[in-house]
């Protein structure tokens, strides 16, 4: 029989860890270029291209992919869909780290990081849509990590501020709802002011709208997702409500998102047809304009309708991935691959590996402090001594 100690480390020797210290080691190392170099050490930005991958990706694909939590949240308390119960958590869990994480792309993003907190505190733009957005993300990422912290005082045995944050569900939950309403569409309008710089496919005055109403359906496939990987890796730490909800959840969740996907689809063609923009479908970036809207939204929206219909679970992940990408895409395409489209390939922007390093490892920072949450606060179980979760 091995000695204690070489079984402990044969176990910590596993693949996911092994993938997962690489990444953070260069990861670190990156950080440390980029906050000692600064930002020409580490991106390939220039005045053509102010915002790259960091805004792309880790900021407007990450407050999208968040917004599980204020989905999840509001038909449980405020609809009253109490048969989403279990699935509130890790929505809230993933949302606030979600949120969590685009603060801390942030550092990476602002030339002087250490001014963010000033257009809360010192120097409000109230005419700004910047300081909109600022101000509702950190107000929203502190009503989550309220949200989130009855799991934690379960854990840590702390009853009387337990029942204090639990009465202030439905308040913060209505609060959470409207802070989503407010950055979500004003995420879109950020692209308002750069009409001659996106392409006319994807510029749009609704593009408020557009980015809200993604912000649901990819938050209910979200939700989906997630339930699906907890499913395989976190089953052991799952209580049978959880198992047995979680179908029921899959379903519903799948059936919401079918319908809105298809309004979705309704409003984007609205606004195509409102603009004038249809000569622009017979073009190349036209094929790719209805790659990203047929093929990863209509499509989706489809194989979620079957799905429901004939009670395929196996399906409805699938759509729930496809819708998933068809989301990232979509702000890919509006703050990156659309944007600048009429500059020469030579001068247009395209990340750098070491901005690639920093979102992998801004997202492998996510998982491993998710898997760390996980696997000791009652996420996916209910606690006993507190007769289930509140959250």
């Amino acid at each position: 029989m091995l000695p204690a100690f070489v079984q402990a480390r044969k176990s910590l020797l596993t693949p996911f860890n092994l993938i997962t210290g690489v990444i953070l080691l260069a990861g670190l190392v990156v950080t440390v270029l980029r906050f000692t170099g600064g930002l020409g050490a580490v991106t390939r930005l220039d005045d053509n291209n102010p915002w790259g991958i960091w805004i792309g990706f880790d900021l407007l694909c990450g407050v999208a992919l968040a917004a599980g939590g204020y989905v999840t949240s509001s038909a449980c308390y405020i609809f009253g869909l109490k048969r989403f119960h279990s699935a509130v958590r890790p929505a809230i869990l993933t949302a606030f780290l979600g949120y969590a994480l685009v603060v801390l792309a942030l550092h990476y993003d602002v030339g002087r990081p250490w001014r963010l907190p000033y257009p809360i505190f010192l120097s409000q733009g109230t005419s700004s849509l910047l300081f909109e957005v600022a101000l509702c993300v950190f107000l929203y990422l502190t009503v989550l990590f309220i949200e989130f912290s009855p799991a934690a005082l379960e854990w840590l045995g702390q009853r009387t501020i337990h029942r204090l944050v639990v009465r202030l569900t439905l308040v913060l939950t209505i609060f959470g709802v409207i802070l989503s309403t407010l950055h979500q569409s004003s995420l879109g309008a950020l692209f308002l002011i750069a009409p001659s710089k996106l392409h006319p496919l994807w510029y749009s005055s609704y593009l408020p709208v557009y980015f809200f109403v993604s912000s649901i359906f990819v938050g209910m496939s979200m939700v989906i997702f997630e339930s699906t990987l907890a499913h395989r890796y976190m089953h052991h730490k799952m209580d049978q409500t959880h198992i047995d909800e979680s179908d029921a959840v899959a379903i519903s969740f799948g059936r919401a998102a079918a319908f809105i996907m298809m309004a979705y689809v309704g409003i984007k063609l609205f606004g195509l047809a409102l603009d004038h923009n249809w000569h622009h479908l017979a073009t190349g970036w036209g094929l790719w304009f209805l790659f990203e809207l047929l093929g990863l939204v209509f499509l989706p929206a489809l194989m979620f309708a079957v799905a429901v219909r004939e009670r395929k679970l196996k399906l409805i992940r699938w759509a729930a991935g496809l819708a998933i990408i068809g989301v990232v895409l979509n702000r890919m395409n509006v703050s990156l691959i659309a944007f600048n489209w009429h500059l020469p390939v030579h001068q247009r922007y395209f990340p750098g590996l070491m901005e690639i390093i920093t979102s992998v490892f801004i997202v492998t920072l996510g998982v491993v402090v998710y898997r760390f949450i996980v696997t000791r606060m009652p996420i996916l179980s209910e606690h006993p001594d507190y007769g289930g979760p509140t959250h």
